[in-house]
């Protein structure tokens, strides 16, 4: 079962940030000019050298210390020789900042995080043919915006997830099709309304203005400028009133779904599971807009000093055995289109949409919002991520 996944904000954020140039949304890099420093992947792999140090979501490095049943590390240094090193990051922000101490080989990082540590240099382009597993990631997790420049990789996918809209089936009715049932018709959800505690759900707002307001000609969620971002602050600032919490902890959530004191918001599929099985009475959609989510990548370190370690960790955790166990674990669709005939649960991959690629094409997964647009555009300015942090802060008063 996943932990949790918060983005609080980071003084380090902003000063990162301006380091980044940008990139369209299809990862090139000729719309906007992103220019990473040249950097090169490597072109075969040495010997091992004993040791791995990684930083993680919790969840993704389980070595049986917390359950002695959920232990994909033991095998993994038996069969190689490197010895892993764990530290669990708490947010994108933090594993942005310990990146760049140079004392780690490589990170699981999400899409807020992944085109900072590109920019700044601070990961490297992989070589994928040096990790045989990659041939069989599903193709819409390769080459993304997030994850890739140019057509070239910076990371190993890892798995992903749908940021959903839950809603309590007594007393949301009719049942939702739109995210207007926690924005303009929240205020008949009153003090019950949940919302993701994170500068990123600022995307959420900016997905939904894109379908209901054209006229702000809103592209990409990530890449606002700034009348964008203002009416998409504005509906966030208008939602606070009817919030009668904001969540980053999945138990918290699991916990007011159960209670009553929430009965409509975003969540992620593990959470709407773990609430249903407790008895609590609700169903979580892709409202008709689309939804906003999460990639999450294998980056390895420009600075690596255990580089054919690190290596050999990206191949093993996307390889379908451990990818099945960590993304039940976890609570997220697997990388490996191999991994759903590993899963204990057969029906795993069929309610996490593992591959179905028309499902994820409705998910605009994380990006790092920077001040070259996304979207491609040259003739403005978009508001970078530093921007997103303080105006949450401002949003929730």
């Amino acid at each position: 079962m996943r932990l949790t996944r918060t983005l609080r904000s980071a003084a380090c954020a902003g000063a990162a940030l301006l380091l980044a140039a940008a990139c369209d949304s299809s990862g090139s890099t000729s719309a906007t000019g992103l220019n990473p420093p040249d950097l090169k992947a490597p072109t075969k792999l040495g010997r091992t050298e004993g040791q791995v140090d990684l930083i993680a979501w919790a969840g993704y490095v389980e070595d049986g210390s917390d359950d002695p049943r959920v232990n994909w590390v033991g095998d993994f240094e038996k069969q190689t020789g490197c010895q892993v090193h764990s530290k669990v990051a708490a947010s994108s922000d933090e594993m942005v900042k310990l990146m760049k101490t140079g004392e780690y080989d490589a990170v699981s990082a999400s899409g807020d995080a992944s085109l900072r540590l590109i920019a700044s240099g601070d990961a490297a382009p992989v070589n994928t043919a040096l990790v045989p597993n990659y041939k069989d990631v599903f193709s819409g997790l390769k080459n993304g915006a997030w994850n890739s420049v140019n057509g070239r990789m910076y990371g190993i996918p890892h798995g992903r997830g749908a940021n959903l809209l839950m809603y309590n089936t007594q007393k949301v009715r009719p049942a939702p099709t739109s995210w207007s049932a926690v924005f303009e018709g929240a205020s008949k959800y009153k003090g019950h309304v949940t919302a993701y505690d994170s500068p990123i759900y600022i995307a959420d707002a900016a997905l939904y203005l894109k379908a209901t307001r054209p006229e702000l000609k809103i592209k990409d969620p990530y890449a606002l400028d700034q009348k964008q971002f203002d009416a998409s602050v504005a509906l966030l600032k208008k939602q606070n009133a009817e919030v009668g919490e904001y969540w980053g902890d999945y138990l918290k959530e699991v916990s007011a779904f159960k209670s009553g004191d929430s009965v409509v918001g975003t969540t992620w599929q593990v959470i709407a599971n773990l609430a249903a099985s407790e008895g609590a009475e609700v169903k979580a959609v892709v409202p008709k807009e689309g939804s906003t989510g999460w990639s999450d990548t294998w980056m390895v370190s420009s600075k690596a000093k255990h580089p054919n370690c690190a290596y050999k960790w990206l191949n093993w955790i996307v390889s379908p055995k451990v990818n099945a166990e960590v993304a039940e674990y976890f609570g997220e669709a697997p990388a490996n289109s191999k991994a759903c005939a590993e899963t204990s649960d057969k029906n795993f991959c069929a309610v996490y949409h593992a591959a179905d690629e028309d499902y994820w094409k409705r998910i605009a997964f994380w990006n790092t919002p920077i001040e070259q647009c996304l979207d491609g555009r040259t003739d403005v300015k978009c508001v970078p991520y530093a921007k997103w942090v303080q105006a949450w802060t401002e949003i929730k008063g």
